[in-house]
């Protein structure tokens, strides 16, 4: 017999369900609403999707009318916008990640992402804050499978581009940690700064520049809200403050 797609119910929850509990599908609009237009940006915002599933995630929300694909020129790459009821979905995305920073399980192995931790940090680094002209940062994460360890922020004047594979210029700092340590400082779990002093997160460069690092780099945005649910972040994190 086949599986029914959707609940079989009037409930507005139910038929939104059936749209927005899709995999991948809240990680796509949610990367649309972050500012992502095109493919292969939204693409570096979910790693882990196919291609082929980006491709048909892109077009469930248009045909739901989230998502608006305007007609550009020929040889340009395809944009995605975000329609005003795809906006709306903004509060609701964010209350969710915010639950999911308090309650969500632990992280596993399987969830140490890489790319995507890069994606997030390009999108986070204060630019503002950093020397005028180029500034390169190069990370190496031990922990990460052998093909992805190794990564690259260079910011130019205010635009800053995460690179996976080495730009080719002078690196003004070096970032050397295990992945899993990063991240749980990068989520607000631990303390950068006491992970930096402890060396359990290594900086290589000039010293005015590696004491300026953390300053660069504004955590995740939901770094301020705490871990609530029992376990070894909990743990981790109860350390961080009482050591700070």
């Amino acid at each position: 017999m086949a599986v029914k797609r959707g609940y079989g119910q009037y409930c507005p929850l139910a038929l939104a369900a059936e749209l927005l509990c899709e995999r991948w599908t809240l990680l796509v609009i949610s990367r649309l609403i972050d500012g992502c237009s095109q493919f292969n940006a939204i693409h570096r915002g979910v790693p882990r999707i196919s291609p082929a599933m980006l491709t048909k995630r892109l077009r469930q929300l248009q045909e739901a009318g989230l998502v608006t694909s305007p007609s550009t020129p020929r040889g340009m790459p395809r944009t995605y916008v975000v329609t005003p009821a795809g906006q709306q979905l903004a509060p609701l995305i964010d209350s969710l990640a915010v639950w999911g920073q308090h309650w969500a399980r632990d992280m596993c192995l399987d969830d140490l992402d890489p790319g995507f931790l890069m994606w997030s940090m390009h999108m986070r680094i204060d630019s503002a804050r950093m020397p005028a002209g180029r500034t390169v940062l190069a990370f190496e994460f031990t922990g990460a499978p052998r093909d992805c360890r190794r990564f690259w922020l260079v910011n130019e004047d205010g635009r800053v581009d995460m690179c996976l594979k080495d730009p080719g210029f002078e690196v003004d700092v070096r970032v050397r940690s295990d992945l899993r340590q990063f991240i749980e400082a990068w989520r607000g779990i631990r303390d950068l700064r006491a992970e930096i002093r402890a060396r359990r997160i290594e900086l290589f460069g000039s010293p005015g520049l590696t004491r300026s690092f953390p300053d660069w780099l504004r955590l995740s945005g939901l770094a301020v809200y705490p871990r609530l649910r029992h376990g070894r972040e909990l743990k981790l994190s109860r350390e961080a403050k009482s050591a700070g």
